[in-house]
Protein backbone atom coordinates (compact mmCIF):
# COMPACT_ATOMS: atom_id res chain seq x y z
CA UNK A 1 0.00 0.00 0.00
CA UNK A 2 1.22 3.50 -0.75
CA UNK A 3 1.86 6.03 1.80
CA UNK A 4 -0.14 9.13 2.17
CA UNK A 5 1.09 12.33 3.09
CA UNK A 6 -2.17 14.05 4.12
CA UNK A 7 -2.74 18.20 3.50
CA UNK A 8 -5.82 18.77 6.09
CA UNK A 9 -7.39 22.22 5.03
CA UNK A 10 -10.49 23.91 6.95
CA UNK A 11 -13.34 25.38 4.40
CA UNK A 12 -13.45 29.18 4.18
CA UNK A 13 -14.44 31.33 6.61
CA UNK A 14 -16.84 33.60 4.53
CA UNK A 15 -19.57 31.53 5.83
CA UNK A 16 -22.51 34.24 4.76
CA UNK A 17 -21.05 33.68 1.35
CA UNK A 18 -24.65 32.69 -0.63
CA UNK A 19 -24.95 29.96 -3.54
CA UNK A 20 -22.58 28.44 -5.48
CA UNK A 21 -18.72 28.66 -4.39
CA UNK A 22 -16.70 29.75 -7.41
CA UNK A 23 -13.63 28.07 -8.09
CA UNK A 24 -10.92 30.30 -7.03
CA UNK A 25 -13.11 30.98 -3.75
CA UNK A 26 -10.92 28.13 -1.87
CA UNK A 27 -7.32 28.13 -1.22
CA UNK A 28 -5.64 26.63 -4.13
CA UNK A 29 -5.03 23.20 -3.54
CA UNK A 30 -1.52 22.00 -3.16
CA UNK A 31 -0.27 20.17 -6.23
CA UNK A 32 -0.89 16.55 -5.99
CA UNK A 33 2.06 14.25 -5.94
CA UNK A 34 2.33 10.58 -6.15
CA UNK A 35 0.82 8.97 -3.52
CA UNK A 36 -0.74 12.08 -1.51
CA UNK A 37 -3.23 13.33 -0.56
CA UNK A 38 -5.49 17.27 0.51
CA UNK A 39 -8.13 16.92 2.66
CA UNK A 40 -10.94 19.09 3.50
CA UNK A 41 -12.55 18.82 6.67
CA UNK A 42 -14.05 20.69 9.61
CA UNK A 43 -11.81 17.97 12.02
CA UNK A 44 -8.72 15.86 11.21
CA UNK A 45 -9.89 12.34 11.70
CA UNK A 46 -7.20 10.02 11.36
CA UNK A 47 -9.53 7.19 10.17
CA UNK A 48 -9.96 8.62 6.88
CA UNK A 49 -6.33 7.97 6.17
CA UNK A 50 -6.85 4.06 6.82
CA UNK A 51 -8.89 4.00 3.53
CA UNK A 52 -7.70 2.44 0.29
CA UNK A 53 -7.89 6.03 -1.57
CA UNK A 54 -5.20 4.66 -4.09
CA UNK A 55 -8.34 2.30 -5.59
CA UNK A 56 -10.86 3.20 -7.76
CA UNK A 57 -14.27 3.65 -5.34
CA UNK A 58 -16.16 0.73 -6.79
CA UNK A 59 -13.20 -1.66 -6.72
CA UNK A 60 -12.77 -1.55 -2.97
CA UNK A 61 -12.36 -4.56 -0.97
CA UNK A 62 -15.44 -5.67 0.87
CA UNK A 63 -14.43 -5.61 3.94
CA UNK A 64 -13.83 -2.26 3.92
CA UNK A 65 -16.94 -1.31 2.66
CA UNK A 66 -20.64 -1.48 5.18
CA UNK A 67 -23.32 -3.20 3.54
CA UNK A 68 -25.98 -0.70 4.06
CA UNK A 69 -28.58 -0.11 0.75
CA UNK A 70 -27.98 2.76 -1.33
CA UNK A 71 -29.95 5.04 -3.63
CA UNK A 72 -29.66 5.36 -7.33
CA UNK A 73 -26.77 8.11 -8.32
CA UNK A 74 -25.08 9.47 -11.22
CA UNK A 75 -21.85 8.64 -9.50
CA UNK A 76 -20.14 5.49 -7.86
CA UNK A 77 -21.47 5.76 -4.17
CA UNK A 78 -20.16 3.18 -1.54
CA UNK A 79 -20.40 2.52 2.18
CA UNK A 80 -17.51 2.67 3.94
CA UNK A 81 -16.26 1.69 7.83
CA UNK A 82 -14.27 4.21 9.56
CA UNK A 83 -13.54 2.88 12.86
CA UNK A 84 -16.78 2.51 14.48
CA UNK A 85 -18.80 5.08 12.28
CA UNK A 86 -20.26 4.64 9.02
CA UNK A 87 -19.64 7.34 6.01
CA UNK A 88 -20.58 7.76 2.63
CA UNK A 89 -18.28 8.30 -0.25
CA UNK A 90 -18.58 9.51 -4.06
CA UNK A 91 -16.64 10.15 -6.31
CA UNK A 92 -17.57 13.28 -8.05
CA UNK A 93 -15.55 17.02 -9.67
CA UNK A 94 -13.42 18.48 -7.63
CA UNK A 95 -15.75 21.62 -7.83
CA UNK A 96 -18.89 20.15 -7.52
CA UNK A 97 -17.57 17.89 -4.35
CA UNK A 98 -16.44 21.10 -2.82
CA UNK A 99 -19.51 23.20 -3.43
CA UNK A 100 -21.44 20.19 -2.08
CA UNK A 101 -19.29 20.34 0.95
CA UNK A 102 -19.69 23.78 1.97
CA UNK A 103 -23.18 23.85 1.26
CA UNK A 104 -24.23 20.99 3.36
CA UNK A 105 -22.16 22.62 6.00
CA UNK A 106 -24.15 25.71 5.51
CA UNK A 107 -27.01 23.71 6.11
CA UNK A 108 -26.47 22.31 9.09
CA UNK A 109 -25.96 25.50 10.79
CA UNK A 110 -29.28 26.58 9.43
CA UNK A 111 -30.71 23.34 11.38
CA UNK A 112 -31.80 22.37 8.00
CA UNK A 113 -32.28 18.71 7.65
CA UNK A 114 -29.85 17.00 5.77
CA UNK A 115 -26.62 14.55 6.10
CA UNK A 116 -23.46 15.75 7.99
CA UNK A 117 -20.41 16.35 5.84
CA UNK A 118 -17.08 14.73 6.61
CA UNK A 119 -14.69 15.96 4.49
CA UNK A 120 -13.93 16.09 0.39
CA UNK A 121 -10.74 14.07 -0.41
CA UNK A 122 -8.54 15.34 -3.50
CA UNK A 123 -5.20 13.92 -5.15
CA UNK A 124 -5.96 10.51 -5.39
CA UNK A 125 -3.84 8.30 -7.53
CA UNK A 126 -3.75 4.67 -7.78
CA UNK A 127 -0.35 2.82 -7.46
CA UNK A 128 0.73 3.54 -11.12
CA UNK A 129 0.49 7.42 -10.18
CA UNK A 130 -3.27 7.76 -12.72
CA UNK A 131 -4.89 10.18 -11.20
CA UNK A 132 -8.34 9.18 -9.16
CA UNK A 133 -11.59 11.46 -8.55
CA UNK A 134 -12.15 13.41 -6.24
CA UNK A 135 -14.27 12.08 -3.24
CA UNK A 136 -17.02 13.67 -1.03
CA UNK A 137 -17.38 11.93 2.21
CA UNK A 138 -20.19 12.67 4.39
CA UNK A 139 -21.86 10.71 7.72
CA UNK A 140 -24.19 8.03 7.27
CA UNK A 141 -27.57 8.95 8.98
CA UNK A 142 -28.07 6.22 11.52
CA UNK A 143 -31.61 4.19 10.59
CA UNK A 144 -32.22 6.23 7.35
CA UNK A 145 -32.87 4.26 4.34
CA UNK A 146 -33.30 5.32 0.43
CA UNK A 147 -37.35 4.95 -0.29
CA UNK A 148 -36.78 1.18 -2.91
CA UNK A 149 -35.12 -0.13 0.46
CA UNK A 150 -37.54 0.61 2.71
CA UNK A 151 -40.10 -2.19 1.23
CA UNK A 152 -39.30 -6.13 1.25
CA UNK A 153 -42.34 -6.42 -1.51
CA UNK A 154 -44.91 -4.03 -3.21
CA UNK A 155 -44.85 -0.48 -2.03
CA UNK A 156 -48.66 0.31 -0.69
CA UNK A 157 -50.29 3.63 -1.90
CA UNK A 158 -50.95 5.02 1.60
CA UNK A 159 -47.19 4.65 2.25
CA UNK A 160 -46.25 6.29 -0.90
CA UNK A 161 -48.37 9.21 0.17
CA UNK A 162 -46.41 9.20 3.87
CA UNK A 163 -43.17 9.47 1.48
CA UNK A 164 -44.66 12.32 -0.26
CA UNK A 165 -45.86 14.30 2.28
CA UNK A 166 -42.33 13.73 4.14
CA UNK A 167 -40.69 15.12 1.27
CA UNK A 168 -43.23 18.18 0.67
CA UNK A 169 -42.45 18.78 4.69
CA UNK A 170 -38.53 18.62 3.35
CA UNK A 171 -39.02 20.73 0.69
CA UNK A 172 -41.13 23.66 2.56
CA UNK A 173 -38.14 23.57 5.39
CA UNK A 174 -35.34 24.26 2.80
CA UNK A 175 -37.67 27.02 0.83
CA UNK A 176 -38.25 28.93 4.00
CA UNK A 177 -34.35 29.36 4.87
CA UNK A 178 -33.57 30.11 1.03
CA UNK A 179 -32.75 27.19 -0.26
CA UNK A 180 -33.05 26.40 -3.78
CA UNK A 181 -32.61 22.28 -4.21
CA UNK A 182 -32.56 22.30 -8.38
CA UNK A 183 -32.76 18.49 -8.00
CA UNK A 184 -35.80 17.27 -5.43
CA UNK A 185 -36.24 13.77 -6.02
CA UNK A 186 -36.94 10.64 -3.79
CA UNK A 187 -33.60 9.52 -4.56
CA UNK A 188 -31.45 12.34 -3.61
CA UNK A 189 -33.35 12.01 -0.28
CA UNK A 190 -33.12 9.50 2.70
CA UNK A 191 -36.05 8.66 4.78
CA UNK A 192 -36.37 7.50 9.06
CA UNK A 193 -39.50 6.36 10.59
CA UNK A 194 -40.89 9.25 12.54
CA UNK A 195 -44.14 7.47 14.77
CA UNK A 196 -46.62 6.99 12.11
CA UNK A 197 -45.17 9.02 9.18
CA UNK A 198 -42.01 9.42 7.82
CA UNK A 199 -39.05 11.97 8.43
CA UNK A 200 -37.36 12.83 5.57
CA UNK A 201 -33.78 14.45 4.75
CA UNK A 202 -31.55 16.24 1.84
CA UNK A 203 -28.75 13.75 1.05
CA UNK A 204 -27.36 15.23 -2.33
CA UNK A 205 -26.52 18.95 -2.38
CA UNK A 206 -24.63 19.69 -5.38
CA UNK A 207 -26.95 21.33 -7.27
CA UNK A 208 -28.02 23.46 -4.52
CA UNK A 209 -27.79 27.16 -3.89
CA UNK A 210 -28.61 29.58 -0.98
CA UNK A 211 -30.49 32.99 -1.52
CA UNK A 212 -31.61 35.41 1.09
CA UNK A 213 -35.22 34.52 -0.11
CA UNK A 214 -36.68 32.41 -2.74
CA UNK A 215 -38.85 34.13 -5.48
CA UNK A 216 -41.83 32.33 -6.03
CA UNK A 217 -40.66 31.11 -9.01
CA UNK A 218 -37.85 29.55 -8.37
CA UNK A 219 -40.06 28.01 -5.36
CA UNK A 220 -42.71 26.49 -8.08
CA UNK A 221 -39.56 25.53 -10.45
CA UNK A 222 -38.11 23.64 -7.45
CA UNK A 223 -41.84 22.02 -7.24
CA UNK A 224 -41.71 20.98 -11.08
CA UNK A 225 -38.91 19.02 -10.77
CA UNK A 226 -39.98 17.44 -7.33
CA UNK A 227 -43.30 16.28 -9.68
CA UNK A 228 -41.26 15.01 -12.99
CA UNK A 229 -38.88 13.16 -10.81
CA UNK A 230 -41.05 11.54 -8.50
CA UNK A 231 -43.49 10.56 -11.64
CA UNK A 232 -40.14 9.11 -13.44
CA UNK A 233 -39.19 7.53 -10.07
CA UNK A 234 -42.51 5.80 -9.80
CA UNK A 235 -42.51 4.24 -13.17
CA UNK A 236 -39.64 2.53 -12.64
CA UNK A 237 -41.24 1.24 -9.74
CA UNK A 238 -44.27 -0.21 -11.01
CA UNK A 239 -42.24 -1.26 -14.00
CA UNK A 240 -40.01 -3.48 -11.16
CA UNK A 241 -43.48 -4.76 -9.64
CA UNK A 242 -42.60 -2.59 -6.35
CA UNK A 243 -45.95 -0.66 -6.30
CA UNK A 244 -49.28 -1.44 -6.25
CA UNK A 245 -51.28 -1.59 -9.98
CA UNK A 246 -53.73 0.38 -9.41
CA UNK A 247 -51.28 3.82 -8.63
CA UNK A 248 -50.97 5.89 -11.21
CA UNK A 249 -47.07 6.98 -11.28
CA UNK A 250 -48.28 10.63 -12.60
CA UNK A 251 -51.15 11.49 -10.53
CA UNK A 252 -49.57 10.45 -7.69
CA UNK A 253 -46.63 12.26 -8.39
CA UNK A 254 -48.93 15.62 -8.23
CA UNK A 255 -49.80 14.53 -5.00
CA UNK A 256 -46.29 16.86 -3.20
CA UNK A 257 -48.02 19.79 -5.34
CA UNK A 258 -50.63 19.89 -3.51
CA UNK A 259 -49.19 19.01 0.03
CA UNK A 260 -46.84 21.36 -0.57
CA UNK A 261 -48.63 24.38 -1.32
CA UNK A 262 -51.19 23.44 1.09
CA UNK A 263 -48.25 23.48 4.20
CA UNK A 264 -46.48 26.78 2.66
CA UNK A 265 -50.46 28.42 2.80
CA UNK A 266 -50.47 27.38 6.69
CA UNK A 267 -47.52 28.56 7.49
CA UNK A 268 -47.21 31.84 5.06
CA UNK A 269 -50.76 33.30 4.07
CA UNK A 270 -52.80 36.15 6.07
CA UNK A 271 -55.66 35.98 7.01
CA UNK A 272 -58.46 37.99 8.25
CA UNK A 273 -61.57 37.71 10.40
CA UNK A 274 -64.10 40.14 12.16
CA UNK A 275 -62.89 41.56 15.24
CA UNK A 276 -64.89 39.11 17.44
CA UNK A 277 -63.21 35.80 16.74
CA UNK A 278 -60.06 37.05 17.89
CA UNK A 279 -59.35 33.35 19.29
CA UNK A 280 -58.35 32.58 16.08
CA UNK A 281 -55.32 34.14 16.75
CA UNK A 282 -54.68 31.59 18.97
CA UNK A 283 -55.80 28.48 17.08
CA UNK A 284 -53.48 29.80 13.95
CA UNK A 285 -51.30 29.48 16.31
CA UNK A 286 -52.25 26.02 17.74
CA UNK A 287 -52.45 24.89 13.85
CA UNK A 288 -48.61 26.06 13.11
CA UNK A 289 -47.29 23.90 16.50
CA UNK A 290 -49.35 21.19 15.23
CA UNK A 291 -47.23 21.21 11.96
CA UNK A 292 -43.98 21.19 13.93
CA UNK A 293 -43.38 24.80 13.78
CA UNK A 294 -42.64 27.98 16.14
CA UNK A 295 -43.95 31.41 15.57
CA UNK A 296 -41.76 34.07 16.65
CA UNK A 297 -44.08 36.38 16.06
CA UNK A 298 -47.80 37.67 15.01
CA UNK A 299 -48.40 40.70 12.51
CA UNK A 300 -51.38 41.92 13.43
CA UNK A 301 -53.28 45.04 11.24
CA UNK A 302 -57.00 46.39 11.02
CA UNK A 303 -58.99 47.10 8.11
CA UNK A 304 -59.46 50.54 7.50
CA UNK A 305 -63.38 50.47 9.04
CA UNK A 306 -61.81 48.80 12.27
CA UNK A 307 -64.25 45.99 11.22
CA UNK A 308 -61.62 43.22 10.21
CA UNK A 309 -58.14 41.95 11.86
CA UNK A 310 -55.29 40.78 9.69
CA UNK A 311 -53.20 38.04 10.77
CA UNK A 312 -49.97 36.76 9.35
CA UNK A 313 -47.97 34.65 11.83
CA UNK A 314 -44.18 35.20 11.59
CA UNK A 315 -42.67 31.40 11.25
CA UNK A 316 -39.51 31.01 12.65
CA UNK A 317 -38.31 27.13 13.02
CA UNK A 318 -39.81 23.40 12.72
CA UNK A 319 -39.03 21.34 15.68
CA UNK A 320 -41.52 22.29 18.41
CA UNK A 321 -42.76 18.93 19.89
CA UNK A 322 -38.85 17.90 19.27
CA UNK A 323 -37.61 21.10 21.16
CA UNK A 324 -40.21 20.61 23.76
CA UNK A 325 -39.28 16.70 24.67
CA UNK A 326 -35.24 17.60 24.20
CA UNK A 327 -36.30 20.08 27.06
CA UNK A 328 -37.93 17.92 29.24
CA UNK A 329 -36.16 14.19 28.79
CA UNK A 330 -33.19 15.35 26.89
CA UNK A 331 -34.51 12.57 24.34
CA UNK A 332 -33.72 13.91 21.09
CA UNK A 333 -36.31 12.30 18.84
CA UNK A 334 -37.91 13.10 14.91
CA UNK A 335 -41.19 15.89 15.67
CA UNK A 336 -43.77 13.15 14.94
CA UNK A 337 -42.63 10.69 17.75
CA UNK A 338 -42.08 13.50 19.66
CA UNK A 339 -46.07 14.65 19.67
CA UNK A 340 -46.68 10.81 20.24
CA UNK A 341 -44.50 10.97 23.27
CA UNK A 342 -45.14 14.00 24.66
CA UNK A 343 -48.67 13.04 24.32
CA UNK A 344 -48.09 9.92 26.68
CA UNK A 345 -45.78 12.18 28.97
CA UNK A 346 -48.86 14.56 29.69
CA UNK A 347 -51.39 11.69 29.99
CA UNK A 348 -49.08 10.26 32.53
CA UNK A 349 -48.34 13.38 34.45
CA UNK A 350 -52.09 13.69 34.57
CA UNK A 351 -52.86 10.88 35.87
CA UNK A 352 -50.25 9.90 38.63
CA UNK A 353 -48.28 12.76 39.05
CA UNK A 354 -51.16 15.95 38.84
CA UNK A 355 -49.55 17.94 41.16
CA UNK A 356 -45.91 17.51 39.79
CA UNK A 357 -43.75 20.08 38.60
CA UNK A 358 -43.39 19.33 34.09
CA UNK A 359 -39.97 18.89 34.88
CA UNK A 360 -39.88 15.98 37.83
CA UNK A 361 -42.74 14.46 36.42
CA UNK A 362 -41.31 14.12 32.86
CA UNK A 363 -38.08 12.58 34.87
CA UNK A 364 -40.28 10.04 36.30
CA UNK A 365 -42.36 9.66 33.08
CA UNK A 366 -38.57 8.87 31.56
CA UNK A 367 -37.67 6.12 34.32
CA UNK A 368 -41.46 4.82 34.31
CA UNK A 369 -42.33 4.38 30.55
CA UNK A 370 -39.53 5.24 28.08
CA UNK A 371 -36.39 3.31 30.05
CA UNK A 372 -38.70 0.42 30.95
CA UNK A 373 -40.19 -0.17 27.62
CA UNK A 374 -36.28 0.18 26.16
CA UNK A 375 -34.73 -1.59 28.83
CA UNK A 376 -37.55 -5.06 28.21
CA UNK A 377 -36.40 -5.32 24.17
CA UNK A 378 -33.67 -8.15 24.06
CA UNK A 379 -30.42 -7.10 23.30
CA UNK A 380 -31.18 -8.63 19.52
CA UNK A 381 -33.60 -6.84 18.39
CA UNK A 382 -31.93 -3.25 19.22
CA UNK A 383 -30.60 -2.90 16.00
CA UNK A 384 -34.30 -3.21 14.60
CA UNK A 385 -35.69 0.23 15.11
CA UNK A 386 -34.84 3.36 16.57
CA UNK A 387 -35.55 3.89 20.42
CA UNK A 388 -38.30 6.05 20.00
CA UNK A 389 -39.76 4.16 17.28
CA UNK A 390 -39.79 1.25 19.14
CA UNK A 391 -41.26 3.23 22.40
CA UNK A 392 -44.22 4.94 19.65
CA UNK A 393 -45.40 1.25 18.32
CA UNK A 394 -45.17 -0.54 21.89
CA UNK A 395 -47.50 2.34 23.18
CA UNK A 396 -49.94 1.69 20.30
CA UNK A 397 -49.75 -1.98 20.65
CA UNK A 398 -50.88 -1.90 23.85
CA UNK A 399 -53.72 0.59 22.90
CA UNK A 400 -54.57 -1.74 20.42
CA UNK A 401 -54.38 -5.15 22.10
CA UNK A 402 -56.33 -3.38 25.33
CA UNK A 403 -59.11 -2.22 23.00
CA UNK A 404 -59.31 -5.70 21.82
CA UNK A 405 -59.50 -7.40 25.36
CA UNK A 406 -61.33 -4.41 26.84
CA UNK A 407 -59.30 -4.00 29.51
CA UNK A 408 -55.73 -2.47 30.31
CA UNK A 409 -53.10 -4.87 29.41
CA UNK A 410 -50.54 -4.61 32.12
CA UNK A 411 -46.89 -2.79 30.47
CA UNK A 412 -44.57 -5.98 30.55
CA UNK A 413 -47.56 -7.98 28.78
CA UNK A 414 -47.90 -5.60 25.74
CA UNK A 415 -44.10 -5.14 25.32
CA UNK A 416 -43.77 -9.30 25.38
CA UNK A 417 -46.74 -9.39 23.19
CA UNK A 418 -45.45 -6.44 20.59
CA UNK A 419 -41.65 -8.61 20.50
CA UNK A 420 -42.87 -11.56 19.43
CA UNK A 421 -46.20 -10.67 17.58
CA UNK A 422 -44.26 -7.15 16.08
CA UNK A 423 -40.42 -6.52 16.46
CA UNK A 424 -39.21 -9.65 15.41
CA UNK A 425 -40.60 -9.43 12.19
CA UNK A 426 -39.62 -6.29 11.31
CA UNK A 427 -35.68 -6.00 9.55
CA UNK A 428 -33.06 -4.80 11.07
CA UNK A 429 -32.95 -0.76 10.06
CA UNK A 430 -29.60 -0.19 11.82
CA UNK A 431 -27.84 -2.86 10.08
CA UNK A 432 -30.13 -3.37 7.02
CA UNK A 433 -27.76 -5.78 5.00
CA UNK A 434 -28.16 -6.70 1.22
CA UNK A 435 -27.12 -9.26 -1.08
CA UNK A 436 -23.72 -8.73 -3.42
CA UNK A 437 -25.79 -8.49 -6.25
CA UNK A 438 -27.62 -6.17 -4.51
CA UNK A 439 -24.94 -3.87 -3.95
CA UNK A 440 -23.86 -1.63 -6.91
CA UNK A 441 -25.01 1.63 -7.78
CA UNK A 442 -23.02 3.10 -10.23
CA UNK A 443 -25.64 4.84 -12.85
Amino acid sequence: MIRHTASWRDEPTNHAQNGKLPRDSAPAAPAPVAGSLSITAATADPGLLNLPWQIPLEDWPSDTLAPLPRGISRHVVRFALMGKAVIAIKETGEHVARHEYHMLRKLRRLAAPCVEPVAVITGRTDTEGNDLDPVLVTRHLKYSLPYRALFSQKLRRDTLTRLIDAQALLLVRLHLIGFYWGDVSLSNTLFRRDAESFAAYLVDAETGELYPELSSGQREYDLEIARVNIAGELMDLMEAGLIEDTVDPVATSEDILHAYRGLWAELNDKESFDLSERWRVDERIRRLNELGFDVEEISLKTSPDGGQLLIQPKVVDAGHHTRRLLRLTGLDVEEGQARRLLNDLDAFRAKKHPDADEEIAAARWVTDVFDRITGAIPREFHGKLEPAQIVHEVLEHRWYISEARGSNVPMEEAVASYVDAVLRHRRDEARLVYGPEEQSTTT
